[in-house]
């Protein structure tokens, strides 16, 4: 038996506004668990930021609760997110409206 394909295509219906997808923003969470000394090291292995960065990064999860550390396309925020939890770390992500 065989199978051939058509030779005709339906073309998507035009006069479609097509916009790109937002960033996602990968948040992490202050916990009690985690030293801020090991939360610097990890934002540096990670993301490549400097100590400043990895520092002020810190010290918005240590006094706001959570601070912002990356963002992208789907597929590598949740990349991001499951490596910050492999490191201990509470990380979850957002699409913001």
């Amino acid at each position: 038996m065989t199978i051939t394909a058509p030779l005709e295509v339906d073309l998507p219906a035009g006069g479609q506004d097509v916009t790109p997808d937002r960033p996602w923003i990968v948040v992490v969470w202050n916990d009690p668990v985690n030293l801020m000394s090991y939360v610097t090291f990890v934002f540096q292995k990670l993301f490549g930021y400097s100590r400043d960065k990895a520092t002020r990064l810190m010290l918005d999860v240590h006094h706001k609760g959570k601070a912002a550390v990356s963002s992208g396309p789907r597929e590598r925020a949740e990349l991001d997110v499951a490596r910050l939890h492999e490191h201990g770390l509470w990380a979850t992500m957002e699409h913001p409206a």
